[in-house]
């Protein structure tokens, strides 16, 4: 079996296939088993996966640290959903010391990996001038960026501010 030879992708789906009993019975300890040892060699996506067990605390007890230890580790690979999460959780101050500038490092990463809740919430974040200098051109161009991808807040937003600019 490919999953038992080391092959971190086959890991990670075996973890997903037990997670789910998609073709083997339903057991979320084996899951996590399996999706931690692709974990441990760096396969982003099973790093944000385990980070979600943990949250969750499926297959594993909960423990929010090690969450947020998993999510950095896949963030900083790239993955743009763990991105998006670590910007969320230091633009709220949840499980983490609440820190703006974080926040945009993070949402930046991820927008410019094409996520619309990334774009739409740095945008936000630049008109307002939270944890980065106010920069309206850019913060325009974000918001119009997810607004385009059909994100309703993001086009409410930017109809708001042409509405404004409109009046003047």
């Amino acid at each position: 079996m490919a999953a038992k030879e080391g092959l971190v992708d086959a890991q990670y789906k075996l973890g997903i296939m037990f997670f789910n009993g998609d073709v083997v019975p339903q057991d979320k300890e084996k899951a996590v088993k399996w999706i931690r040892r692709a974990a441990e060699q760096g396969h982003a996506r099973a790093q944000f996966n385990l980070g979600n067990k943990y949250y969750s605390g499926e297959g594993v007890p909960q423990d929010k640290r090690e969450a947020i230890k998993w999510y950095r580790m896949a963030a900083e690979q790239g993955n743009a959903s763990a991105q998006f999460l670590l910007g969320s959780k230091y633009y709220s101050g949840e499980d983490v010391i609440n820190n703006k500038r974080e926040a945009v490092r993070w949402f930046r990463m991820a927008a410019e990996q094409g996520d619309v809740d990334a774009q739409y919430n740095l945008g936000v974040m630049l008109f307002k001038g939270e944890g980065i200098p106010q920069d309206k051109k850019e913060a325009a161009k974000w918001v119009r960026m997810a607004a385009v991808q059909g994100h309703t807040r993001a086009q409410i937003v930017l109809a708001n501010k042409l509405r404004r600019y409109s009046k003047t």
